[in-house]
């Protein structure tokens, strides 16, 4: 069921939902199939029965169905894919949270000028400790070698199974490769071990390209590898496509900080001579 605080203007919902109340914003008919969330949000209170929208909720739908520019966030951890982002409008900035498990996500206000607070906060960004020195500053490999080294920390995670297992299980993957040596090898097979989630961070907005206009976007990686701190993924480099991405792609990771993190997710944002 959907929720709301309107004391923070925070709204817990649904994609079915979200279509819902964008389609009633607009002055359009609801499609049938969606029939069970509509009543949903009618019986929550946030649609009257004859289609009409809580107040609150406008600068939320006005901004979802009108955005110039759309930030994703993608994360990834033992707990699954989430998928977070924010919407920046002409007068209101929306960002959408998810929550491991559960259908709804929270949409919030955020004050414009807080938003790369926002952002990130919501990759848990933090000024830590000096992370634990390494041998490498960089290691390269293969998507294939880190998509074997994953599904094995996969299957050595569980009940009755050791961090000492988890790590012995990554290594094996990796040296099965035959494409790392010492260090880089027992690097990587650390850096999977520890990893606490991977992100990718993407902006897209409508500008012009090659003097036609057309979408832009740029986007950048990081793995948070908890006591061994934060690794820039520069290859495969953000943003790319789906169908460029093969098995043999490099992958490399470069070690970062979180001022270098912040300042990454502040040129994210295009100026706005780069908006149409």
């Amino acid at each position: 069921m959907p929720s709301f605080d309107v004391s923070r203007s925070r709204f817990r919902l649904t994609d079915e939902h979200l279509i819902v109340l964008s389609e009633l914003a607009a002055g359009r008919p609801v499609d049938e199939e969606f029939a069970a969330a509509r009543k949903e949000v009618e019986d929550s209170g946030l649609v009257t029965a004859d289609g009409r929208l809580l107040h609150a909720l406008l600068p939320l739908v006005q901004t979802f169905l009108a955005p110039g520019v759309v930030i994703s966030l993608e994360a990834g951890g033992r707990q699954g894919k989430l998928q977070h982002g924010m919407l920046i409008g002409e007068e209101h900035v929306v960002a959408h949270e998810a929550w491991p498990g559960e259908a709804e996500a929270e949409y919030s206000l955020v004050e414009p000028k807080t938003l790369v607070w926002k952002l990130a906060d919501m990759v848990n960004l933090r000024q830590s400790p000096a992370a634990r020195g390494t041998a490498l500053t960089a290691v390269e490999t293969t998507v294939a070698g880190v998509e074997a080294a994953l599904a094995a920390l996969e299957a050595a995670s569980g009940p009755g199974r050791s961090a000492e297992d988890e790590r012995a299980a990554v290594r094996r993957a990796l040296a099965a490769g035959g494409a790392l040596a010492e260090p880089a090898l027992s690097l990587l097979a650390e850096l999977v071990s520890e990893l606490r989630c991977s992100w990718r961070m993407t902006a897209a907005w409508h500008g012009r390209q090659d003097g036609r206009e057309g979408v832009e976007g740029r986007g950048f990686a990081v793995w948070d590898c908890g006591p061994l701190g934060y690794w820039l993924r520069e290859l495969p480099e953000e943003p790319l496509p789906a169908e460029r991405l093969t098995p043999a792609s490099p992958f490399r990771l470069v070690r970062t900080d979180a001022k270098t993190i912040w300042t990454l997710i502040t040129d994210l944002l295009p100026d706005a001579d780069e908006v149409r």
